[in-house]
């Protein structure tokens, strides 16, 4: 197993900075997730600790051990790839097989190594078909397997679902959480995609433009967002941003509605000398109130019924919202509806840097 550390660790493209300077450390057996938009450095990350790209400051470090100018294949590191990267002439047991072969590892202890992953992965019944043989879902597993018979220090995804269908995806995801489980070993995992973050990692690192905006648990990155940028990645539905006008009592949107506010975010923004902020409310928090109650009054735009729930969205301030709401309200375009929300739930931020009030 193995910890990975970054200090001072910088990249750049030529003129670009990538990543500029920054300071991580991953846990031994620890499943980590960067995510972030396209763009914001994630893959990069993965590279470099991969070996598949050079850092131009900064020291890496894996077991303690500084591998800045060590070898990809010294690095005891297995990577699976977006693409599955499978050889299309050989079986599934062969291309597990492959890497171990070149090894020179003894045939009884690679045969050992292939039926466990197989039987981890649930793919035994395949072990003799051709890669065209198998479904994506089939492929993506079996491109896990080749890499966990190697028995490495670390794992590394680089979006690794991504050329997935939507049921597909759900699937190999569990199956990628529940192998972490059982591996115990250290897990990088990068993706766009915040459900995949959430449902999967043990820590989150939120990147933009290479920085690190928040690190930690997915159930702390969501709550308490550090800033507007992870407030409303983070979050499915986005999270709904108002611009706002704060008193003694709450605050006041665009349209005249008030709402109270957390003692710790009033203070805050209070201390700072201003007035003007933003609030975030996510989708989920909304409360449809009675229409004589204080709050939001809203004309509904578009009705999306998802069984479970549904999704109300209305235009406030020129701009398009959402609600999460029960499907047992029946709401309609056209109506008009009142929205509130619990104190607690409510998210402030400010309004030039858009760090988290509180």
């Amino acid at each position: 197993m193995a910890s990975i550390r970054m200090q001072g660790l910088a990249k750049s493209f030529g003129s670009t900075l990538v990543i500029p300077p920054l300071d991580l450390e991953i846990r031994d057996r620890e499943f980590i997730v960067f995510v972030g938009p396209s763009g914001c450095g994630k893959s990069t990350l993965l590279r470099i600790i991969a070996g598949l790209e050079s850092i131009d400051a900064g020291d890496l470090y894996i077991d303690d051990i500084r591998v800045n100018d060590v070898a990809p294949a010294q690095r005891d590191i297995a990577m699976v790839f977006q693409d599955y990267a499978l050889y299309p002439h050989m079986s599934v047991y062969d291309n597990m097989a492959f890497g171990l072969e070149m090894r020179n590892t003894p045939r009884r202890e690679i045969d050992r190594r292939v039926q466990r992953a197989a039987g981890m992965l649930r793919i035994e019944p395949y072990l003799q078909r051709k890669p065209k043989a198998l479904s994506g879902g089939q492929r993506q597993r079996v491109a896990m397997g080749r890499a966990m018979v190697r028995d490495p220090k670390v794992f590394l995804f680089d979006e690794p679902l991504s050329n997935l269908d939507a049921k597909l995806r759900a699937e190999v995801r569990t199956e990628i959480k529940a192998l972490s489980q059982q591996l115990r070993t250290t897990m990088v995992f990068v993706t766009h995609d915040q459900i995949e973050a959430m449902t999967m990692a043990d820590r989150i690192v939120v990147l933009k433009s290479g920085m690190i905006q928040q690190i930690g648990a997915p159930d702390e990155v969501y709550k308490t967002p550090a800033n507007q940028f992870v407030a409303g990645f983070i979050g499915s539905p986005t999270m709904n941003f108002f611009d706002v006008e704060a008193d003694a009592d709450g605050v006041r949107l665009k349209n005249g509605a008030r709402f109270g506010m957390p003692a710790a975010s009033m203070a805050a923004l209070l201390r700072g000398g201003g007035s003007a902020a933003v609030l975030g409310v996510r989708p989920e928090h909304w409360q449809v109130l009675n229409p004589d109650e204080p709050g939001l009054k809203i004309t509904v735009s578009v009705v999306e019924p998802l069984g479970s729930d549904t999704l109300v969205y209305f235009d406030s301030d020129g701009m398009r919202r959402v609600a999460r709401v029960q499907p047992e309200l029946q709401v309609k375009a056209g109506d008009v509806v009142t929205l509130g929300f619990p104190v607690d739930k409510a998210h402030l931020f400010d309004i030039n840097e858009g760090r988290a009030l509180r």
